[in-house]
């Protein structure tokens, strides 16, 4: 069976190129998620490394206004993929990308989730990493820094706020998980 254009790092690249470019500094954290997410990529199975960073390169095409059906990035994200054919496990990465479920909960989306598989792996570890130590602007944060900056830009009591205050153990779970996958990598 060949492999999908959209599980290499190319064909990623080249489709969140043809979605994101217009919003900015969603571009420059994109950009920058990838290369850190070729950086952390020591941190899963050698298979996985290509997927990692195709997943890195869409993570956020949810966010194109093109794409908006339920106004929640992830799910909006997954939902063009799959439609695109890509392959399960990408959408799946896309979908459940740095504690999503967390988010859908506030939104009311669980069930809508629930549609795509949530891997518990390296895979979705190093990916969460990669988005939550890189900034709105694509700078590195550490992940307190990016926790902070995520809570100031979001007002208390909206729904991203809420939700990422109630992932913070999950996702500092994530971020700890690759760091001892990487020992002396800077979180």
């Amino acid at each position: 069976m060949p492999r999908s254009v959209l599980e290499s790092v190319q064909g990623a690249a080249r489709l969140a190129e043809t979605l994101l470019p217009p919003l900015g500094d969603r571009w420059l954290h994109t950009r920058a998620v990838a290369e850190r997410a070729r950086e952390l990529s020591r941190a899963v199975p050698e298979a996985d490394r290509e997927l990692l960073v195709a997943a890195a390169w869409l993570h956020d095409i949810g966010y194109a206004p093109q794409l908006h059906d339920s106004g929640f990035h992830p799910l909006d994200g997954a939902r063009h993929l799959a439609a695109l054919g890509a392959p399960v496990r990408l959408v799946g990465l896309v979908a459940h990308h740095s504690g999503a479920a967390y988010e859908a909960q506030q939104r009311g989306l669980s069930v809508e989730l629930a549609v795509y598989e949530r891997e518990d792996s390296a895979l979705l570890d190093a990916l969460t990493c990669a988005d939550m130590t890189t900034g709105p602007s694509g700078q590195r944060l550490s992940f307190a820094e990016r926790i902070d900056e995520i809570l100031v830009r979001y007002a208390p009591g909206s729904e991203v706020h809420r939700a990422i205050s109630a992932a913070i153990p999950y996702l500092a779970g994530a971020v700890a998980r690759v760091g001892a996958r990487i020992p002396g990598q800077p979180m």
